[in-house]
């Protein structure tokens, strides 16, 4: 639900937290290549992210609901989706779009009922996938019954259920949103931002006190220093537990505590797009008591076989995503969000102005890292969600053509299929949705961009429906009016299309998934980066358990051709006779040895512009 930019802006304004390249151990290396046998589901999962206002209308009003997302499930079991995140479908103003909850124990009338979800939950277990649900925990909707007693007096039940305070007081009644307290004029005790734009503080005449809100206004900040908001957080996780639930994405969860000194934080020395001063979220954010409330909240989720928690973490480095993982004896998170190598552009010193995260050096950095930094956890990369424009436009740019571009797309789903990661995509990135941001502030539905419009014209554009067809409403509903406009490039990319077609993004997602169920070495391989130097071009091989072979995996991130010399003996320690290439965006062929006498030989590929090679060692 942040927004990306300003959070890792913050963060690299630390110097604490500076970015450091690293060199692995040999040890670290040598733990990465070995073959793993842990069973545990998520640590190989394919996780697919639903907003649900988006994905499919069964009922015609223009908004996609849960029994839309059950008739889909043939569709996901195809696609080799091991378990679905469900952004928030609880009752809702709507005014973030669910991530304002005022009932975290329903079902929002627009999704549908309890029964829709116990029937959705009933079906996806017959397609062997799995239901994790968004937990948004740092924060209420203004119109929750907690709140509204909160904010009725400064004596009921839950009056100390959010952070209020009286302010400080001020000698001018014209100050930026000076109030009259009761004992005189006063403005809000600190500089605290909101992320989403002007001051974290609002005003509530019924106490003639201000609340805290890290995000809009109508989303009140709990206040985790109440043990009863705790107890009552954990008895909501344990309603969806006991409804059959695999776990939750734990929703901006580093923002729970705030520093009760309140000093003011250091600013950015940016405005918003609304001309606030920007602080930088250093004594609101990633407080050492969030690690204790997860290490509290793990312990409950462990009561439960086989259940999980995906943190939705942004960190500066590796480093710092190691420590969400809590230790041995004190758990915290399954699975952090890795959004390292999919989102952070500033990484090695990389300058390509013209698409400065698609290139070599970038995507072998955080790899390798998250491969040896996290002390043998399953990384879970992440290259699309519904905070950010879509990786077709990210890591692409407008002078390439549609090839040049379903290649690149290519390339980012072999990253995330391929590596020992676990791997968390987005609804429509498997047939290469694009963003469609609006152009006009009239369009806009998300209120960031309404009140930052133009410099911020909000989350929309990644938003937009679902495209299965190239019929009317790309088959996302039969209402000529959805939430938001269908994408203008449906006719081409749906899902219809594309099944039909073997060179389409969806058939390579389709293909990519299936080996990485069906490869021992792609399932439970380790794995070493090749050819360190390359600039180009990625290579990693995984390694085999007994009994299987290792796969290559070799990436060209350039539009010129490049030819790479592989010597596995030497980089990895594997003979090779040849390579059975398993399938790749060209028709490269079977690669053998001149003298199958020799235990291994030097790999000579051409790999054409962006291309993915995908290879068995024989």
């Amino acid at each position: 639900m942040r927004n990306l930019t300003l959070i890792l802006a913050a963060a690299l304004t630390l110097p604490a937290l500076a970015q450091t390249p690293t060199t692995p151990t040999p040890a670290q290396t040598a733990a990465a290549a070995v073959p793993s046998a842990d069973t545990t589901w998520w640590k190989h999962a394919v996780v697919y992210e639903i907003y649900p206002r988006s994905f499919k209308d069964s009922n015609g009003d223009g908004i996609g609901d849960l029994n839309g997302i059950t008739s889909r499930l043939d569709y996901l079991q195809h696609l080799g989706v091991d378990a679905i995140w469900i952004a928030p479908m609880y009752p809702s103003p709507q005014v973030d779009f669910g991530y304002d909850i005022s009932n975290y124990e329903a079902i929002d009338p627009q999704y549908g009922t309890l029964a829709d979800f116990d029937r959705l939950l009933k079906s996806a277990e017959q397609h062997h996938i799995r239901i994790l649900l968004d937990m948004v925990m740092n924060h209420t909707s203004d119109k929750h019954p907690w709140f509204i007693d909160s904010a009725s007096s400064r004596t009921n039940p839950h009056a100390n259920w959010y952070i209020w305070n009286d302010g400080k007081p001020t000698s001018d009644p014209r100050a930026p949103n000076a109030h009259k307290g009761p004992h005189g004029w006063v403005v809000p005790p600190n500089n605290w931002s909101s992320l989403f734009q002007g001051s974290a503080w609002e005003w509530v005449e019924s106490r003639r006190q201000f609340y805290y809100h890290f995000f809009y206004k109508q989303q009140p900040d709990l206040n985790y220093r109440n043990p009863a908001v705790e107890k009552a957080m954990f008895d909501a996780v344990r309603f969806w537990l006991d409804r059959g639930v695999s776990g939750f994405r734990l929703d901006a969860i580093a923002t729970i505590y705030e520093d009760p000194s309140l000093k003011d934080e250091p600013l950015t020395g940016h405005l918003d797009a609304s001309g606030f001063p920007e602080s930088n979220h250093t004594l609101t954010s990633d407080l050492p008591e969030v690690h204790d409330f997860l290490q509290r909240l793990h312990n409950v989720v462990a009561k439960y076989p086989d259940r999980m928690l995906i943190g939705e973490i942004y960190t500066p480095n590796t480093t710092t995503l190691r420590s969400w993982y809590g230790t041995a004896d004190k758990p915290e998170l399954e699975l952090p969000m890795d959004t390292l190598l999919g989102f952070h552009k500033e990484g090695a010193g990389i300058t390509n102005a013209a698409n400065p995260t698609l290139t070599a050096a970038h995507f072998r950095k955080y790899i390798t890292e998250a491969e040896t930094e996290l002390d043998g956890h399953t990384p879970l990369f992440v290259f699309d969600n519904h905070d950010n424009e879509r990786s077709w436009d990210r890591f692409t740019t407008p002078n390439e053509t549609f090839e040049q571009k379903e290649n690149i797309a290519k390339i980012i789903a072999t990253v995330l299929y391929t590596t020992h990661a676990a791997s968390l995509t987005y609804y429509g990135a498997e047939i290469g949705m694009t963003t469609h941001t609006p152009t006009r502030k009239e369009d806009v539905q998300d209120p960031i961009g309404i009140t930052g419009w133009p410099k911020e014209k909000g989350r929309d554009g990644e938003r937009t429906p679902m495209q299965w067809t190239p019929g009317p409403q790309a088959g996302f509903s039969t209402n000529l009016h959805t939430w938001l406009p269908i994408g203008d490039d449906y006719k081409t990319i749906n899902t219809q299309t594309e099944s039909t077609d073997p060179h389409s993004l969806l058939r390579w997602t389709e293909n990519l998934t299936t080996l990485r169920r069906s490869n021992p070495a792609l399932h439970d391989g380790g794995i070493i980066m090749l050819d360190n130097t390359n600039a180009s071009v990625l290579s990693y091989i995984r390694t085999a358990p007994k009994g299987a072979r290792p796969v290559l995996i070799s990436l060209n991130m350039t539009a010129q051709p490049q030819t790479i010399h592989l010597d596995l003996a030497a980089m990895a320690g594997i003979a090779v006779h040849s390579l059975k290439s398993l399938f790749g965006t060209e028709d490269l062929s079977t690669f053998a040895c001149k003298d199958c006498t020799q235990p291994a030989f030097t790999t000579d590929l051409t790999l054409p512009p962006y291309a993915s090679f995908i290879a068995e060692v024989q």
